[in-house]
This record gives structure tokens, sequence and C-alpha cells, in this order.
């Protein structure tokens, strides 16, 4: 099977192409960090598109990633019901990976997913110093995640194939 990595980028906030906020939809940042709260959305939003990655990781090293003081994690709802959440990861010189960002699957489709990148990117342009905010997809994600981002502002400046046997 072949994959297609896409690597995407911005480098002002300025470029964000904003969606707005749904009423029902509310995001909050997951400000007591716990390991298992990350292991736990990445299997609810990952686990339709084939994010297995990390799910063999002991758990110590999920403690070490969801934990770090680099990393943070949102969480969006509508209604009390988890409908997706996204990680952001501080790196060197002003850069901010988006490192996980996803819907929940019975929240696909109904108009969240625009509004939640916006708020990644307007969150990870509010770290001090940011210079940089950038995200890698696949052609394993969900048919609109590479649109998405770009919707939003967020420029493709390299592609791989990945071909597994």
């Amino acid at each position: 099977m072949s994959v297609t990595i896409y690597y995407l980028q911005m480098h002002s906030v300025n470029e964000i192409n904003a969606k707005p906020q749904p009423t029902e939809l509310s995001i909050t940042e997951a400000e007591l960090k716990n390991y298992r709260l990350n292991k736990f959305l990445y299997q609810l939003v990952g686990e339709t598109w084939q994010w297995t990655d990390k799910l063999s990781i002991p758990n110590q090293q999920w403690q070490r990633y969801a934990e770090s003081d680099t990393l943070r994690t949102y969480v969006a709802y509508v209604k009390g019901s988890i409908a997706g959440y996204y990680e952001l990861e501080s790196q060197t010189d002003g850069q901010v990976q988006i490192a996980y960002f996803g819907l929940a699957p019975d929240f696909i489709g109904k108009g969240y997913g625009g509004y939640l990148l916006t708020h990644a990117l307007q969150t990870a342009w509010s770290y001090p110093n940011t210079k940089r905010v950038w995200v890698h997809t696949c052609s394993l994600d969900h048919p609109s995640a590479l649109a998405n981002y770009q919707a939003r502002g967020l420029n493709l400046y390299h592609s791989e194939l990945n071909e597994e046997n």
C-alpha cells in the first residue's frame, strides 16, 4: 500500500482564514495533564484513520510525551460529548507543530473541523515568539483533511510517497 504524506505550514497569524465558531461547540485546554486522556483521544479520533503508530508504546512513553512541558492538549465538546481534539507541540526556534488533530467519528461532517482548526492555529500563534506553525497529514486521513488545512491558510511545502509492502 502506498501512502502520501503532506507537510503544510504557515508563517503569519494573518494567513489564517478563520471559520466561525458553531454555537454548540466549545473547546477547553486540558490544563491538568494526564497521558491517559491523550491516549484515549488518539484512539477515539484515530481509529478510523489507521492511527496505529502509538498504540503499542508503553504507558511510560505515553506519559513522557503527553505530560511534557512542550505539549498542550485541547478538547472540543458538543453538548458534553467529546467531538474532537488537537495537540500543540512547542518546538525550537519559534516552531509550533499541530501534533494531532481530528474529530471523533460521530462529529465528522457537521461543520466542526474548520473552526477546530481555526482555534488550533489561533492558539499556536498566541504562543510567545511563534514564527511558524506546521502540520503533516497523509492520504489515510479523512478525505477532507488536506483541503481543510489548506482552506484555513496552511500552505503545502512538501509531500512524499511512502510505499509499504
